[in-house]
């Protein structure tokens, strides 16, 4: 058993790697890059393997860095199955066709500024391409042990992430004996509302593990909740707006779900709440379908009153003439929009709305990858460009660490410590101050035997 990284090798988005296993080969994940402009043009190179190769797919979860390349393994020949959560299948369709009006819409803009004679630049795949991915998936439930390819087992278990997150494990017949690999995936925070915690592995004989915070400690949740109480005030005692860039799956559930959770200790009902997001909206459909991967206390919060789906003030914006009409409100909104770290989406309409006016404030509630505007603005950008024009930065900003939908260090440590036989480590879908912080405290704890990889790297199992 072999695996090779082809990405989030010592950067956080681009989650894909390769593996060998009973003479077959397969992938997990196959995620987009995202960041910088150069980074997402690196989602047009060739894929580094050959794909007519591949026999199978596993998919940790719907988030658009594992899930959103697929379009083009298949557009460039891949026709074997994807294996996934029922839960995570169904958030794939909604994913991936937004991805692809986002990218078809790019391209469109793009194609009117250029000079006749110049190349047309084509989107990176569309709603077709989309359409022959969703044939090729293959629902799967947790705990259910499956054989994907001759000799090779899948085991999926709750990762805690969002809804359908999942650790995978593979387990290969290798010779005489049988090799364990197993993928943490994005793995959620203990505590972590609406789902369960991150479920255990028994044993592998090699880990994969995210980082992604691998080099801090998230603020404990009630502490969090009380900033989130005291951004609210603030904002409204100063008449402003309160802008929330938030990924459509996960954290703007989340937020919705502690809005009613503290109705009455936030004073909620004096708000005007807009979840501007066409995704976000069909999401919160998902959710609705997959009560059952709840936790107790999301259960119990979901038959009170109100309901955090159907809060008497919350607005759902599909339309665009919806969206624009948020505008009109100059003080009293909550506006939660994507993306989340504020490279496209509607938000961006917002902050050159908002992010001049000093009693705007803006809380950041997810990770902000280099190169993004979100990271920018967190970095203390005083002035940023949004279409075209220059915007000078006087709205207050917040980050928010303990709504984080992924593991702090502390807790990826004591997630690696259940696994019964310490398997040796490799950290991915971290940057590397986090890996190495990570990897320290991996060998301090349980003396583990910890690598970071690079694209390109091979490791036995």
């Amino acid at each position: 058993m072999r695996v090779r990284f082809h990405g989030a090798a010592g950067e956080v988005t681009g989650s894909c790697h390769e593996v060998e296993a009973a003479g077959h080969r397969l992938l997990l994940d196959c995620g987009m890059i995202q960041g910088s402009i150069d980074d997402e043009h690196r989602n047009f190179e060739p894929f580094p393997f050959i794909i007519d190769g591949i026999g199978a797919v596993v998919l940790s979860h719907a988030h658009i860095d594992h899930c959103g390349r697929l379009p083009v393994l298949v557009a460039r020949g891949y026709q074997g199955p994807i294996w996934t959560h029922v839960a995570t299948a169904d958030l794939l369709r909604i994913m991936l066709e937004d991805a692809a009006s986002l990218a078809e819409m790019d391209a469109m803009q793009d194609n009117k500024h250029r000079r006749d004679g110049h190349a047309h630049h084509k989107p990176l795949f569309t709603r077709a391409d989309v359409g022959k991915v969703l044939k090729l998936v293959r629902p799967i439930g947790y705990g259910k042990a499956t054989e994907i390819l001759p000799g090779v087992t899948l085991t999926l278990r709750d990762a805690g992430h969002i809804l359908g997150s999942a650790s995978v494990e593979l387990r290969a017949r290798e010779g005489e004996g049988e090799r364990v690999l197993v993928f943490s995936g994005d793995l959620g925070p203990k505590g972590t509302p609406i789902l369960r915690d991150a479920e255990p592995v028994p044993q592998a004989d090699l880990l994969l593990l995210e980082s992604t915070y691998g080099g801090r400690a998230h603020r404990d949740r009630e502490s969090t909740l009380a900033e989130i109480g005291d951004v609210l005030e603030s904002a409204w005692n100063a008449g402003g707006n309160v802008l929330i860039p938030a990924f459509a799956v996960g954290r703007s559930q989340e937020l919705l779900y502690w809005f009613a959770r503290n109705w009455d200790e936030w004073n909620m009902a004096r708000w005007k709440i807009f979840l501007d997001s066409p995704m976000a909206t069909k999401v919160v459909g998902v959710y609705d379908d997959h009560e059952s991967l709840f936790d107790q206390d999301a259960q119990a919060v979901w038959r009170g009153r109100p309901h955090p789906f159907r809060l008497p003030n919350l607005n759902f914006s599909v339309e665009v003439e919806e969206s624009r009409a948020i505008n009109d409100h100059r003080g009293g909104a909550i506006i939660i929009a994507g993306s989340g770290m504020c490279n496209g989406g509607r938000i961006r309409h917002h902050l050159r709305q908002n992010l001049g006016r000093r009693e705007t404030h803006v809380m950041f509630v997810g990770y902000q990858a280099n190169g993004t505007l979100g990271r920018r603005l967190v970095d203390g950008a005083r002035e940023v460009k949004l279409f075209g024009e220059s915007v000078h930065v006087n709205a207050q900003l917040h980050t928010v660490g303990g709504l984080s939908a992924h593991a702090d260090q502390p807790a990826l440590v004591d997630w690696y410590g259940q696994v019964g036989n310490r398997p040796p480590v490799v950290l991915v879908h971290g940057e590397d101050d986090a890996r190495d912080s990570l990897a320290g405290a991996l060998r301090k704890q349980h003396g583990a035997d910890v690598m970071l990889v690079r694209p390109g790297m091979e490791v036995d199992v």
